[in-house]
């Protein structure tokens, strides 16, 4: 009979034993099913990943050379280093890029995109072929403000403006169409300035300056960065500024100053958001927060880079962070002038 006991009693502890194993198993299972888990969560939502950076115009200009500018440097600044890709969507000066973003890129962070400050003025007169709201867009901020210059050939005898005013035939512009807001400023000159110019369409910026080398044009208004090396190298002389002020031109004559018109001074005034959100950055719209936070942080460390400030002296850029929401407010001024004032800009912007 004690020996059936014995039996039983271990098969028992046995059965216990087994028992104690199997929880061990599945303890040590659930334990590195959750340390992966966790591996997985903390892992860098950008690791291993590639970001677009769509340019609405061609290679060369100042957009597309900004855009390489921070393309070369914002990996270090985002968690995971992902590869910066420049995708040049030509057409349509910067709206089909523009609304690719807007309506057809994926709201992921793996697509962003550098507007232009035509771009506003295309949605505030209604253009056609607008398929986006700038309001709307996953806003980054602005990789920089510009001064817009008007520069003139410096074999030219034209050194002040005073000078333009005296000249008897049209001075030629060069500009990269209605878009292109620094090449536009120089009409509002002409209508309350009573400068005499002629604007001229080239596809490209860089066309433009091989007209200028060419001879084929006069001058062109640019902004301050993507012109300076040429000023440097002694082709063009900038002659007016906008109200946006650089190191360099602080004593050239303010456009709004060249005018006593009332109305003149606002609609030049208009441009203002342009130049102050002259380098603006966008994701779609509806790109989650948590990954809109990723990339605005790393604009804004960006900005105080030593790397990429001496990188950008090199080619004569300046990189200054304007935060989205500031963009936005600036934006919004714009989009929300009166009827009366839109309709007398549309005299002079067109798309």
């Amino acid at each position: 009979m004690k020996e059936f006991e014995d039996f039983f009693n271990g098969i028992g502890e046995r059965s216990k034993s087994m028992k104690r194993m199997a929880w061990f198993i599945a303890g040590m299972i659930l334990l590195c099913w959750t340390a992966s888990v966790h591996t997985a969560a903390a892992s860098p939502y950008y690791e291993g990943k590639k970001i677009s950076i769509i340019v609405g115009f061609a290679p060369g200009g100042g957009h597309d050379r900004m855009a390489r500018l921070l393309a070369k440097h914002l990996p270090k600044h985002i968690p995971g280093k992902p590869v910066f890709m420049v995708d040049n969507m030509v057409g349509a000066t910067g709206m089909i890029a523009a609304n690719h973003i807007y309506s057809l890129a994926k709201p992921d962070g793996f697509t962003i995109g550098t507007l232009h400050g035509g771009i506003f003025f295309a949605q505030l007169l209604k253009a056609e072929g607008v398929k986006f709201d700038l309001m709307k867009y996953s806003w980054i901020g602005s990789a920089a403000s510009e001064a817009s210059v008007l520069c003139i050939r410096s074999d030219m005898p034209y050194k002040t403006f005073d000078d333009l005013l005296k000249a008897t035939s049209p001075i030629m512009l060069g500009t990269t169409g209605p878009a292109d807001v620094n090449g536009q400023f120089p009409i509002l000159l002409k209508e309350f300035a009573g400068l005499n110019v002629k604007m001229i369409t080239y596809p490209s910026s860089s066309d433009i300056m091989l007209a200028i080398e060419r001879k084929e044009v006069d001058g062109r208004g640019a902004s301050y960065s993507s012109i300076k090396p040429f000023i440097e190298r002694g082709l063009v002389r900038p002659v007016v500024r906008c109200r946006v002020s650089e190191p360099g031109i602080e004593n050239l004559p303010v456009d709004e100053d060249l005018t006593k018109d009332k109305k003149g001074k606002t609609l030049m005034g208009m441009l203002l958001p342009a130049y102050r959100v002259a380098r603006p950055y966008v994701a779609p719209p509806k790109t989650p927060p948590e990954v809109m936070t990723i990339l605005r942080d790393a604009f804004a460390r960006l900005a105080n880079d030593p790397e990429l400030k001496e990188d950008a002296k090199k080619v004569m850029m300046n990189v200054d962070y304007l935060p989205s929401e500031e963009c936005l407010k600036l934006v919004g001024y714009l989009l929300n002038q009166p009827e009366d004032m839109v309709k007398e800009f549309n005299k002079y912007f067109r798309f």
